[in-house]
C-alpha cells in the first residue's frame, strides 16, 4: 500500500492551531483526489481534538509531491502558508501512516486516552469518504482494519468499556460546580454525533431534564427520537436562563453562543429568582458552560459573564485523567501484532496477483478439459445415470487438477516475492 497520513492534534499544536487546519476539512478529499497522478483515494479525519488527512497515491507517486499536494490545498482552504502547513503536519508512510491509524482508532493517541467515540469517528470519516467519491479500496481495507483493531483492544484491556472520553471527563470537572445531577437542568447545543454521546453520558449521571437547541433546523428530530425537548428558534436564551448547564457541540464553524445572549439570560435568571424568593437579595444558582467543539461553539467573553462558568477542551485536556500503564502496554502489542497482520494481508494479495495470469490459464484449462470430457461421452453415447456419474468424476478429476496448479502458481509467486523483499 502507498500510504500516507498528514497529522496535527493536541500532542502538536495548540486547539487554537487545530481549529485553523480542521476549517479545510470540508471539501478536501474532493480537492485531492481531483489530482489523480498524486492521489486514488482521500479519507480526512478531522475531530475535536486531531485533523488528518490519509492519501493512497499511485506507486509512482513520491512522499514529497503528495505531502507538497497535500499542504497546498490545505492552505488553499485555510489561508495558511503551504510552509505553515507542511510544519503543522506530521508526516508518515506506509506502515508508520497504519500504525498511527490503528493507535488513533484504538484511543491511544487520544487526550484521553482509551476514548470510545473515537472508533465511531473513523468509521464515520470513511463514510464521509464514500459518499464524497474519495476513498479506495487500499483505504477501505486500513479503516476496516482499524475499527476492529480497536475493537480487539477494547476487549483485551478494557481501556474503552469503562466510559473513558472527552464527553465524560468533562461532564466531571462540570459536576464538580453543580447539585446533584438528578436536579440539574441542562441544554444540549448540536445534533451530531457528539451531541448523542453526550446526551447519553448526561442519562447515564442521572440528568433527565435536558433541552436540544440547534440552528440547523435538526433539534426536533433529534430530540423526538431521544426522547427530549427542543428548543424553538429563537428561544434559547429562555433556556439558559432556567439552566443549570449548556453542553455544546454543534460542530458548525462560527459561535453559537456568545456572551450578549448569555449575559441576558442571567439578568432573566436573576428577574426569576427575585420573583419566586422571600428575601429582597436572593442568590441564583450559577451557570456552567461546556464547551466540546474544536471550532469553538461558546465565545470566550462569556467567562467574563458574572456568575458563569466556561470550561473548555483545554481544561478537559488539563483534567483528562492517565491511563494504567498495563493496560497501554497491551494495547500497543496488539497494534504491532495488527500492523505486522495488514502487512501480510497486503503480501498475500501481490502474491495473488502476481499469480493470476497462471490462475486464469489453470482455470481456462480446467473448463476446456470439462468440454473434452463432455464431448468424448456423448461421442461414446453414455446417457442416463452412467453419463451423470462419469460427468462428476470428471468434474473430481478436473477440479483437483485445477487445484494443484492454482497452488502451485501461488506457491511460486510468493517464492519470487519473498526473495525480492
Amino acid at each position: 500500500m502507498n500510504i500516507f497520513s498528514f497529522a496535527a492534534s493536541h500532542h502538536d499544536l495548540g486547539l487554537d492551531e487545530l481549529e485553523e487546519l480542521s476549517a479545510a476539512s470540508g471539501a478536501l478529499g474532493e480537492t485531492l483526489v481531483a489530482d489523480p497522478t498524486l492521489t486514488e483515494g482521500v479519507v480526512v479525519l478531522a475531530t475535536c481534538n486531531r485533523f488528518e488527512v490519509y492519501v493512497h497515491a499511485p506507486a509512482s507517486a513520491g512522499p514529497a509531491e503528495v505531502a507538497d499536494l497535500v499542504a497546498r490545498r490545505v492552505a488553499s482552504a485555510t489561508g495558511l502558508t503551504p510552509e505553515g502547513v507542511r510544519a503543522a503536519l506530521t508526516a508518515r508512510t506506509g506502515a508508520d501512516a497504519a500504525r498511527h491509524l490503528l493507535e488513533v482508532a484504538s484511543g491511544l493517541d487520544s487526550m484521553v486516552v482509551g476514548e470510545r467515540e473515537i472508533a465511531g469517528q473513523v468509521r464515520r470519516a470513511l463514510g464521509s469518504a464514500r459518499a464524497r467519491d474519495t476513498t479506495s479500496p487500499d483505504l477501505e481495507r486500513l479503516f476496516g482494519h482499524a475499527s476492529r483493531v480497536s475493537r480487539r483492544v477494547e476487549s483485551a484491556t478494557g481501556l474503552g468499556a469503562v466510559g473513558r472520553s472527552i464527553v465524560g471527563v468533562g461532564l466531571d470537572l462540570a459536576g464538580e460546580h453543580l447539585g446533584p445531577w438528578r436536579l440539574t437542568r441542562a441544554v444540549l447545543i448540536g445534533t451530531g454525533s457528539y451531541a448523542g454521546a453526550s446526551l447519553a453520558a448526561l442519562r447515564a449521571r442521572g440528568c433527565h431534564d435536558v433541552r436540544v437547541f440547534s440552528r440547523s433546523g435538526r433539534a426536533p428530530a433529534f430530540a423526538r427520537a431521544r426522547g427530549v425537548a427542543a428548543i424553538e428558534e429563537g428561544g434559547l436564551v429562555d433556556a439558559l436562563a432556567d439552566a443549570d448547564l449548556v453542553v455544546s457541540c454543534s460542530g458548525r464553524i462560527g459561535t453559537v453562543l456568545d456572551a450578549a445572549a448569555v449575559r441576558t439570560a442571567r439578568e432573566r435568571a436573576t428577574e426569576q429568582a427575585e420573583q419566586l424568593a422571600h428575601e429582597p437579595d436572593p442568590s441564583v444558582r450559577p451557570l456552567v458552560v461546556l464547551d466540546l467543539a474544536l471550532q469553538r461553539d461558546v465565545e470566550a467573553d462569556v467567562a467574563d459573564v458574572d456568575g458563569v462558568l466556561l470550561f473548555d477542551l483545554a481544561n478537559v485536556r488539563a483534567h483528562a485523567p492517565a491511563a494504567g500503564a498495563e493496560p497501554v502496554r497491551r494495547a500497543h502489542e496488539i497494534v504491532d501484532a495488527a500492523v505486522a497482520e495488514l502487512d501480510e494481508l497486503a503480501f498475500a494479495r501481490r502474491v495473488d496477483l502476481a499469480a493470476l495470469p497462471r490462475i486464469r490459464a489453470a482455470q481456462a484449462d480446467a473448463a476446456a478439459r470439462l468440454d473434452e470430457e463432455r464431448a468424448a461421452l456423448a461421442a461414446r453415447g453414455v446417457g442416463g445415470a452412467e453419463e451423470r456419474r462419469a460427468e462428476r468424476a470428471a468434474r473430481r478429476a478436473v477440479a483437483a487438477e485445477r487445484h494443484a496448479r492454482i497452488m502451485a502458481a501461488k506457491q511460486a509467486s510468493r517464492a519470487a516475492l519473498t526473495a525480492a523483499r
